[in-house]
């Protein structure tokens, strides 16, 4: 008998070991077997994974990660199972819970049964809690938070906190639904929309509650005050509304009711009162099958708005459906077609296409005849002739735009005169800052400000926050501003222009954000740059290179080189309103300018230095605006009939809207030492001041006017323009004997010193020089010359009398009153008292003489004797009497 229990006792002890031993080893090889006995109560071509074998640690069950796969698609992924139970009911705690949902399209269809019930599904649900530390549903990501769920035996209470999502709500047997508190952050949206309300749940879940009643608020920046949203049902119609606050009429208003498998909202309503002009419109919108199969419901219905803009009133209408709506695929066409009419613009559309894919993700494509088109006055100054995008073979997504995109504009400005662009590209994924856009561009115009036409093209692409332009080449047929004319200009790049961008704070990078820069690089250049004189400019390069961090503020370096001129350093800075900047002229040699100089002044420059600096300002409505000075050095030059030498010049200037002003701080200063033209003057000196053209409220100011000249010294006193008084100009001590020395007349020679003031008038109606005086300082003498008396007396008595009188004449006094009208009508009246001391006698001389002739051809002559020859020789053959008449040595001539 002992023997027997004995045996038993150890064939008990055997079978608890091999069980322990068998426990043992299905723990450990939990990850093996329990997902192939899993399988049998899944749905097919599904599996559970188990990444490692469970533990056991203080009362607490705890599985690493357990993965669950649709085909070859992970549909939820969960991180650190721990399960536990305290007193108050299991406990259940997950690190992390991943769902895609994309994977929901590989599960098998669902097979027909019983509907769901919502009370045996509470009264199955355990005691206690469930928290999933970070819940995330793909594509939904932004939505991502800490879900706790609680069962209390009568109550289920849900709390939620994410970033763009949280809510708090409660659940009791009742089915009464409390929605506490809803927070959620629309896509894109700045402020979130805030919803509270309850509503009673169905018994069977796959049919909707019986009645129910949710409000809210919501704030966004679109309207000024918050809106009520307030949503109500009763059986099967119901009432969604959203209200701007302290508004009794509604900014939305759809009224809906259930069918047998059927949602409808018809005549609905809608305003948006804060666009630029007022938008309204209705909305009939049709569900059917909507309690079937998700990819079984049906969609269909009609979209209008209304407006009312500068060309009357316009309607767009959206046509949806019908097509095949759901939660993974979805299959709609639509049609969107009318015309929108807005206070500066209108726009014409018609978008023939289709919706594919989730219904909340949507793939819109747009097929053949898809065309929007643009036309108006955007801005005052803007006129939009057409604007054409053909979109054709676009699609849509939440991941941007990919397709063909062009762009048709034809405008005109009424500064910046008409212009024609094409663009023409492809992209992908593509919204602004994200994705890829690769894009060619052209276009032509004309520039009124500058007098020229102009051509563009090149190629660039966006992609991500970074645009680039690889090739640019524009060009004009000329320029023309002021007083400088620019021949076939062109500008192309010498450096791809680039800019990065900022990252949008709607965009999540994993590598740092780039930091924004634009920079690139161009040349200018230009055939013939002419100058309004008749001078020019050689073929010349203007050469930029530009860095900042956005095409609104850059810097500015580079040169302009015109050989043998330059090269002109330049820098400066666009803040995107207006251009500024400065360029240094290096000193080099004056003959470098000979082109600016006009060939009508047959000037040949010899020797000098040059150097400048200046500043400039452009911007739109202001014009161009330059400052600064220009200084020239021991200036040498041939003329047209001398030289001159020894030139010092200092200019400062101001130009503004085509307009000069000179002697900024201090008067222009222009000194030469030496100028060599029929004769010599010595120390020219010269000082302007003011503006060019000038005007009253700005004067131009000529002083400090004198030259040595003639053994004498010429001034002029203060002239002014507009001139009020005259300016004189006065003759000092002008020797006689030199000037008919730099004349050479073969006749005649005077000698002796004269002084003189004549009053010159620039702008006055009828006198250039009026009551000027010339008279003589000490004693004057007139000789003849022997062959031209003779020949002036000839046979005639009468005429070999008055020629012996003036052949040697020794003047004592003489006073001349002269006058130049502007025709250049020369009118002198003189008074000669003198002596000819002849023949042993003297014999005083009385001659009043009146001269009248044109200046103009006199100077072109330079031949004052030949002149005054002519005239004595008409004056003695008209009155040939007159001396033999006069015996007692007065002689009177008038003409």
């Amino acid at each position: 008998m002992r023997k027997g229990r004995k045996h038993l006792l150890l064939t008990l002890l055997m079978v608890a070991m091999v069980l322990v031993l068998l426990l043992i080893t299905l723990w450990k090889t939990l990850p093996q077997w329990l997902p192939v006995v899993a399988k049998h109560w899944l749905p097919p071509e599904t599996q559970l994974s188990i990444s490692s074998s469970p533990s056991w640690s203080d009362g607490e069950l705890i599985l690493p990660g357990v993965r669950y796969l649709a085909q070859d698609c992970l549909l939820a992924d969960v991180q650190n199972v721990r399960l536990n139970k305290p007193m108050t009911g299991w406990n259940l705690q997950l690190d992390a819970l991943n769902i895609d949902t994309a994977c929901l399209s590989k599960l098998p269809a669902s097979e027909g049964g019983g509907a769901l019930s919502l009370p045996d599904i509470q009264k199955q649900l355990p005691f206690g809690q469930v928290h999933i530390a970070h819940l995330n549903v793909t594509p939904w990501q932004q939505y991502a938070g800490d879900l706790q769920v609680i069962n209390d035996g009568k109550t289920q209470t849900l709390h939620y906190t994410g970033a763009a999502l949280s809510f708090d709500a409660a659940l009791d047997n009742q089915q009464q639904l409390v929605i506490n508190t809803l927070s959620l952050m629309p896509p894109g949206g700045d402020e979130p929309l805030r919803l509270a309300g309850k509503l009673t749940l169905p018994v069977a879940l796959d049919t909707l509650p019986a009645e129910g009643e949710l409000h809210g608020e919501v704030h966004t920046s679109l309207v000024p005050l918050p809106v009520a949203v307030s949503l109500n049902w009763q059986e099967k119609s119901g009432l969604l509304s959203l209200t701007e606050q302290g508004q009794s009429q509604p900014l939305v208003n759809l009224p809906w009711q259930l069918g047998d498998k059927q949602i409808q909202i018809l005549q609905g309503q809608w305003r948006w009162p804060y666009a630029a002009q007022p938008l309204s419109g209705a909305l009939n919108l049709t569900l059917n099958n909507w309690s079937d199969k998700l990819d079984q419901t049906t969609l269909s219905g009609r979209l209008n708005v209304l407006t009312q803009g500068h060309n009357g009133k316009g309607n767009a209408v959206l046509t949806l459906g019908p097509g095949r709506v759901g939660l993974l695929d979805s299959d709609i066409s639509f049609q969107l077609t009318g015309q929108a009419n807005l206070p500066q613009i209108s726009l014409s559309a018609s978008f023939p296409g289709t919706l594919n894919g989730s219904v909340l993700n949507p793939l819109i494509a747009l097929h053949s005849g898809a065309l929007l088109r643009a036309w108006g006055k955007p801005t005052p100054t803007l006129s939009l002739h057409d604007a054409r995008w053909p979109l054709a073979g676009v699609k849509l997504s939440a991941k941007g735009v990919s397709g063909p995109l062009q762009a048709i504009v034809r405008a005109s400005d009424a500064y910046w005169g008409p212009f024609q662009l094409h663009l023409n590209g492809k992209a992908q994924d593509f919204w602004p800052d994200k994705g890829a856009w690769d894009f060619n561009y052209w276009g032509n115009g004309q520039l009124p400000p500058l007098k020229g036409r102009w051509d563009l093209a090149g190629k660039g692409s966006w992609h991500d926050t970074l645009i680039t332009l690889t090739q640019l080449s524009a060009g004009f047929n000329r320029l023309s501003y002021g007083l400088v004319n620019v021949d076939a200009p062109r500008l192309t790049l010498t450096q791809p222009l680039t800019w990065q961008r900022p990252v949008p704070a709607r965009y999540e990078h994993s590598q740092p954000d780039p930091v924004p820069d634009f920079n690139g690089a161009l040349k200018l250049v230009a055939q013939k740059v002419s100058l309004e004189n008749g001078g020019y400019l050689p073929p010349a390069e203007l050469s930029l290179a530009f860095k900042g961090d956005s095409p609104m503020n850059i810097a500015l370096n580079g040169q302009l080189e015109a050989l043998p001129i330059g090269p002109i350093k330049l820098n400066g800075r666009w803040d995107g309103e207006r251009l500024r900047g400065q360029g240094w002229w290096p000193k080099q040699d004056l003959t470098a300018f000979q082109s600016l100089l006009s060939p009508d002044l047959n000037i040949k420059l010899r020797g000098g230095s040059f150097y400048a600096q200046s500043a400039f300002s452009a911007a739109r409505g202001q014009g161009f605006v330059a400052g600064g000075h220009w200084v020239v050095k021991n200036g040498s030059m041939w003329l047209k009939d001398g030289d001159l030498s020894g030139l010092d010049f200092s200019l400062s200037y101001r130009l503004k809207n085509q307009k000069w002003q000179f002697g900024i701080k201090s008067p222009v200063s222009l000194r030469i030492g030496e100028l060599n033209n029929l004769f010599q003057m010595q120390n020219i000196t010269a000082e302007l001041q003011g503006s060019y053209p000038w005007s009253e409220a700005s004067p131009l100011r000529l002083t400090h006017v004198g030259v040595d000249a003639l053994l004498g010294h010429i001034s002029l006193s203060a002239l002014r323009l507009p001139q009020h008084d005259p300016a004189v100009l006065k003759l000092q001590k002008i020797d006689l004997s030199a000037l008919f020395t730099a004349l050479k007349p073969k006749q005649m020679a005077m000698s002796g010193r004269v002084n003189g003031e004549l009053p010159l008038y620039v702008d006055n109606p009828k006198w250039l020089i009026h009551d000027g005086w010339i008279a003589n300082d000490g004693g004057l003498t007139l000789r003849l010359d022997p062959q031209f008396a003779a020949a002036m007396a000839g046979d005639n008595v009468a005429n070999r009398l008055v020629i012996q009188l003036l052949q040697y004449l020794e003047i004592h006094r003489s006073y001349a009153k002269v006058s130049l009208d502007n025709l250049g009508e020369l009118t002198m009246a003189a008074q000669i008292f003198g002596v000819n001391n002849t023949e042993g006698k003297q014999r005083e001389i009385h001659l009043n003489y009146t001269h009248q002739e044109n200046i103009y051809q006199l100077w072109r002559s330079l031949r004052f004797g030949d002149n005054l020859q002519e005239w004595l020789q008409q004056q003695l053959s008209a009155s040939p009497a007159s001396a033999s008449a006069n015996k007692d040595n007065e002689l009177r001539k008038e003409q």
